[in-house]
């Protein structure tokens, strides 16, 4: 079951909030405990052990807790042991089929409770955060529907206090379910629809378009990718604000970048601030010269690519992504921020490139979707005019989607969004992402296979 899902929209989140405002404030984090475990359930029921798993985990890491926060000594060797556990059964589901031939089912939103359960003991391992000793208490924060899923990834010492005291006011629930809204119709009516036109694309395959329609599928990619994701956290975030919680932003505006570095500090942000502090500032960060702090950003990077995939072509996009940060930490960066238009123009060529490398997991293919961006201009035929027939079914989508993904659209949504034109153009984004929710133009969310 996901946000989108109008099981979820109309029976689901009704009687759960009904359930959760009506009880007690002392006894709502059993509600959303209960209402958490019923959601996960739901969306796994034909692979019930998956809820196994994540039970299992949760309890694992918290009885390791209790264990690094009393101990004195041996305290490494414990949090090593639990990490390897954690993060071998996490690369066991995602890389089997590389070595046996037969990939494993990944259980539903394994690399974010991993990442968060991991968080989680290494902050107790450094004494930065005192263990739970109420089991109920971090099961909540563990499993929260809103972001077990596909994140955000909240890191246990943000939870905390919330989970004893938070916030309820008319207007946070109010603003949160707005951005629900909102999110669902990013989500419904711009990713899903921007998206058809990579589907088409692959359907006529990559070796019959011309350069312009290669070109005009990735900046379609881009843009699902985005708003899909985008549109996820925002609904994630505005269920946060409907049940008292601050749940973190996760994007800030990423396609307005100057630079590939400014584009991952507005990305995916509590990921990246995952690898930032548990990973790039342990090794070292920048801290002890040019060459040391390239090797750290490898490392990163290498990870990053085997967090998102089993396949190659998320090492090379990995590997991509590192040059380009590299080549603007030694020199490129100096220039990119004197020249700012020559900077969008580089970012809006090499964001494009990168995701090609995500969305394309063949490296044949790959190979021949690079050869149609560079040399796929013969327009002597009738065949190599397509991008004039998707130019008119797909342009005014791909032209909404870029206007949409810059900050200025944003900040007058700010002032408006409680306002009667807001509130009117809200049921409207409502009622017409139920609809196509109702004739069958829904997809996953895309980063649910991560």
């Amino acid at each position: 079951m996901s946000f989108s899902d109008l099981t979820f929209i109309f029976r689901f989140l009704p009687l759960f909030l009904l359930i959760y405002y009506l009880t007690p404030r002392a006894y709502r984090n059993w509600i959303l405990l209960a209402g958490s475990v019923l959601f996960y359930y739901i969306g796994v029921s034909a692979h019930p052990w998956m809820l196994g798993v994540l039970i299992a985990v949760a309890l694992l890491s918290w009885g390791a807790g209790l264990l690094l926060g009393y101990m004195t000594r041996g305290r490494i060797v414990i949090l090593g042991l639990i990490l390897g556990l954690l993060f071998g059964q996490l690369l066991a589901c995602k890389y089997a089929g590389l070595f046996n031939g037969h990939s494993l089912l990944l259980p539903l939103g394994i690399s974010f409770y991993t990442f968060q359960t991991a968080a989680y003991l290494i902050d107790i391992y450094q004494r930065q955060l005192a263990p739970d000793r109420s089991l109920p208490r971090y099961l909540t924060a563990i499993l929260m529907f809103p972001k077990l899923i596909s994140g955000p990834l909240v890191s246990y010492r943000e939870l905390a206090h919330q989970l004893k005291y938070r916030n309820y006011t008319l207007h946070n629930f109010d603003r949160g379910l707005r951005d629900f809204i909102l999110g669902l119709g990013l989500k419904v009516l711009l990713a899903n629809q921007i998206g058809g036109l990579w589907q088409d694309i692959q359907t006529i395959g990559f070796n019959s378009i011309s350069a312009p329609l290669a070109w005009m599928g990735l900046l379609a990619f881009s843009l699902q990718l985005y708003f899909d994701f985008y549109g996820y956290s925002l609904m994630a975030v505005g269920l946060g604000r409907m049940l008292g919680f601050a749940l973190p932003d996760n994007f800030d505006h990423p396609y307005a970048a100057i630079s590939m570095s400014d584009f991952w500090r507005r990305w995916h942000i509590s990921l990246g601030r995952w690898f930032r502090d548990y990973l790039y500032i342990p090794l070292g960060g920048s801290r002890q010269g040019i060459k040391k702090h390239l090797r750290n950003l490898f490392i990163v990077w290498l990870a990053t690519g085997v967090w998102h995939g089993a396949t190659i072509n998320f090492l090379l996009w990995a590997l991509f992504l590192f040059l380009l940060i590299a080549s603007e930490k030694l020199w490129l960066g100096a220039k990119l921020s004197r020249h700012h238009l020559l900077a969008h123009v580089y970012m809006a060529l090499t964001i494009m490139l990168s995701w090609m490398f995500f969305a394309i997991t063949d490296l044949n293919q790959i190979g021949v979707y690079l050869q149609q961006l560079f040399t796929g201009f013969d327009f002597s035929h009738s065949a190599s005019l397509d991008f004039l027939y998707y130019g008119q079914q797909y342009g005014l989508l791909l032209l909404t989607g870029i206007i949409l993904s810059l900050p200025g659209p944003a900040k007058l949504w700010r002032k408006m969004r409680s306002s009667l034109f807001g509130t009117i153009f809200l049921l409207l984004i409502f009622w017409l992402s139920v609809y196509c929710l109702a004739a069958g133009l829904n997809d996953p969310f895309m980063y649910f296979s991560f």
